[in-house]
């Protein structure tokens, strides 16, 4: 065989702008940049660690020999314990559960087993790209609701409604958001949970983030607003409980029994052709969730105080203006230019070393100029980043 291989169509639109933008990162460095890495929303990169007593959970696993392959859908201590989770958030009519290589795995079973090419699935914009990979792979249609900026970030629920089609499978909430930080209202909620209603559509309620919030305020789960409504709510242990690398998230479909039963059956069987998620790791689900939650709190203070100085350093800098994240750990900051985005982001990442990620790489149309920070990092990254990113902008306007 002399030709090159030929690839499959599929792939050539999928784009992870989170991790593509390395290769802008991996220029800056060897022009001799120092590098300050804001790009990836994984905390263990900095100074913070799972608590302990997951830990310990899963060394006792692999002393008791969980090698093997466990139960597709999870182990049963595993499933109990998110169900207790799902319980404590106020999620009634729990009709299954899952685990999964993370909350991103199940993600990607939940799509691949309600849409087919061609059909459309309402998506926040700017929202987290994962959907957006998945839909093109499955040569589906991601269609954007946007996020309003001026309103905080709320879902602009009256725009959401008038993107609705015949090919609409289904409606995607992100709560807290990445990469906005913001924390949908009640209102908002059960705005999109009307919708749904009305046009016999189901809810994929991404709460990765439920438990990472500021300024004393509180999320609110999708499903916990109405039981009529089919609803997926996603959780894991990566950024709550600090365990990005064990690749443990879950699902937990709720709605009436007959209406999600086909979506219910169709995720087992890709769930069975994929063998299960990681044996040893699902022993840290009922440690993580059921066992002490001290970490918390430190670790919210901790995040809190970087989201301010986050603000108060953006807002410092001319032509920069951010809306104050509400939840996660993510700023996205606007520049006042009528540049496109993705050109003018790589510049500053090459000149600067601060590595960010432009907007659009999360559905931002290119002309608003926004990107998203990380600010998990310690304070002392955080300002120096801050500080080049103020220079380079003022350079570029003298």
């Amino acid at each position: 065989m002399t030709s090159p291989i030929r690839t499959a169509q599929r792939t050539a639109g999928i784009r992870y702008a989170v991790r593509d933008i390395l290769k802008v990162a991996a220029e800056a460095e060897k022009a001799g940049k120092e590098l300050l890495p804001l790009n990836i929303g994984d905390p263990l990169r900095y100074d913070f660690a799972p608590p302990p007593h997951m830990v310990e959970a899963v060394q006792k696993a692999l002393k008791d020999g969980r090698h093997g392959y466990a139960p597709s859908p999870g182990t049963p201590e595993a499933l109990a314990a998110v169900r207790r989770w799902a319980e404590k958030k106020g999620l009634a009519g729990i009709r299954d559960i899952y685990v999964g290589n993370g909350a991103s795995e199940c993600i990607e079973l939940a799509l691949t087993a309600l849409v087919d090419r061609g059909e459309e699935v309402l998506l926040p914009n700017p929202g987290y790209p994962l959907y957006d990979a998945v839909l093109t792979k499955l040569e589906a249609k991601p269609v954007y609701y946007p996020l309003d900026e001026a309103n905080g970030f709320q879902p602009d629920v009256v725009a959401m409604e008038k993107l609705v089609t015949k090919k609409t499978r289904a409606i995607v909430v992100i709560n807290p958001n990445n990469p906005t930080g913001s924390l949908a209202g009640v209102a908002a909620l059960k705005g999109i949970l009307e919708v749904a209603r009305r046009h016999g559509l189901p809810v994929l309620s991404d709460e990765i983030y439920d438990a990472i919030v500021f300024d004393g305020l509180k999320q609110t789960a999708t499903a916990s607003l109405a039981e009529d409504v089919p609803v997926l709510t996603f959780g894991g242990l990566s950024k709550v409980y600090l365990a990005c690398g064990w690749r443990i998230g879950w699902a937990v479909m709720t709605g009436p029994q007959a209406v999600v039963q086909p979506w219910v059956d169709a995720i087992a069987q890709l769930a069975r052709a994929r063998l299960c998620a990681s044996f040893p790791m699902q022993s840290a689900v009922a440690a993580a969730l059921d066992g002490p939650q001290d970490h918390l709190p430190g670790m919210i203070a901790k995040l809190q105080r970087r989201r301010d100085l986050t603000v108060e350093g953006l807002k410092s800098i001319p032509g920069v203006s951010c809306v104050k994240p509400q939840g996660a750990f993510y700023a996205f900051p606007k520049i006042d230019t009528t540049e496109p985005d993705e050109p003018l982001i790589a510049k500053m990442v090459r000149e600067t070393g601060v590595v960010v990620v432009h907007g659009s790489g999360f559905g931002q149309a290119m002309e608003h100029a926004h990107f998203r920070i990380v600010f998990a990092p310690p304070d002392e990254v955080l300002k120096k980043a801050y500080q080049r990113i103020g220079e380079w902008l003022s350079k570029r306007k003298s």
